[in-house]
């Protein structure tokens, strides 16, 4: 299901005003847990991205990240949950409502809608992408079983704002905590694989570790089930030129960030074993 930015997307215009820095100001900030914040702006273009598009946000004097959009409303009104975990990610975590931010985006390709019977898994920040999927997701009547961990209880994102998601339709969440201080201890690819023996699902969903996500891969090839996941890796330029972002033949931030179960096993060798770092040297994921 192709959003009205993807379908114009291959035109000039288009692509002028997504590419273009925005300057916009900070009208929330919401922590969420002892290291991870919400910041909610407005924009027009990221009020039209699909769940899963990314964009690249610029913090003055300091550096541009990528990051997904943890909300996306008709209005504009959008808000990206950043961890914190290096110079850029600190420098945001300082910013306050009413700071600016620059934005660029979104870009990539988000996930792609399914009806049916839909597994969404996600670990830790990977929840970012996942929160927006379910609100539409909802839309379409599907039968939902969000599977969500982290590893205690202060690190769990948006569960209450996902039972409010998931009470409009037919639905499970199971929460899991590694150190078992919120729902059941373990990790969430064990309840995957239990539900996937026991009946058939139309799609999965997921986004976290990559060590998560690949054993959600193996999963979905045993038990023969379409998969999209959302990877990471660096990203500088977001238009696909600098090859930062590349995994085998693939362009992360052109060709995904979502890739579906037929791209991952063109990059098998690669998926949930090394990225590269800031040199392009690889390293382990």
């Amino acid at each position: 299901m192709q959003s009205h930015l993807q379908k114009r997307s291959m035109g000039p215009a288009y692509l002028n005003a997504v590419n273009r820095l925005r300057i916009v100001k900070i009208q929330e900030v919401e922590e969420e847990g002892p290291t991870v914040k919400t910041f909610t702006f407005q924009d027009k273009l990221c009020g039209k991205a699909n769940p899963g598009q990314f964009v690249m946000v610029w913090i003055p004097k300091v550096d541009e990240i990528p990051t997904s959009l943890s909300a996306i409303t008709t209005n504009g009104l959008t808000s990206i949950t950043i961890a914190k975990v290096g110079e850029a990610t600190k420098a945001l975590h300082q910013r306050k409502r009413d700071d600016i931010l620059g934005i660029r985006g979104p870009y990539g390709n988000g996930f792609t809608l399914t009806k049916g019977k839909i597994m969404i898994v996600g670990g830790g920040t990977g929840l970012v992408p996942l929160k927006p999927l379910s609100e539409q997701l909802v839309k379409l009547s599907t039968e939902l079983a969000f599977l969500l961990g982290a590893k205690t209880k202060d690190e769990l994102l948006f569960l209450d704002r996902i039972n409010q998601t998931l009470s409009k339709t037919k639905a499970e969440i199971v929460v899991t905590t590694e150190d078992g201080s919120h729902g059941l201890k373990g990790v969430t690819t064990d309840q995957a694989e239990q539900k996937l023996a026991k009946g058939k699902f139309d799609m999965i969903y997921s986004c976290g570790p990559e060590q998560m996500m690949h054993k959600m891969f193996l999963l979905a090839e045993r038990y023969h089930t379409p998969l999209q996941v959302s990877l990471e890796r660096i990203m500088r330029c977001a238009i696909g030129l600098c090859g930062s972002c590349v995994i085998g033949k693939l362009r992360v931030c052109k060709d995904g960030p979502v890739l579906t179960s037929e791209q991952l096993r063109m990059v098998k060798d690669e998926f949930g074993k090394f990225k590269r770092d800031f040199q392009g040297r690889k390293i382990a994921v």
